[in-house]
């Protein structure tokens, strides 16, 4: 996923090295780089972007590995479900 100038990958203690003090600079002490992972999907599938589109991205060999793992709904979209199920069952009928 991420290479070096000359397209070889990045060793692993390199990109620690380069993580830790962009981490501080941030403000983000505790956050594990392995976390970012979590947040782009997690953001991703917030956002709407297709299950499938996100599985491409993070390179999950299947789409339920991708599921499995991210696919909790959040408050909002479940609101947003049930008031979809409100509207239909109280709309007035021919």
């Amino acid at each position: 996923m991420f290479t070096t100038k000359i397209g070889t990958p990045i060793e692993p203690d390199n990109l620690r090295r380069f993580w830790m003090p962009l981490r501080c600079a941030a403000g983000l002490d505790g956050v594990v780089f392995h976390g970012l992972r979590h947040t782009c999907v997690q953001l991703l599938l917030d956002l709407g972007v297709p299950p499938h589109i996100v599985r491409d991205i993070v390179g999950h060999s299947a789409i339920e590995v991708t599921m499995t793992i991210y696919a909790h709904a959040s408050m909002g979209e479940k609101r947003r479900a049930l008031g979809k199920l409100d509207s239909h069952l109280t709309e007035p009928r021919p």
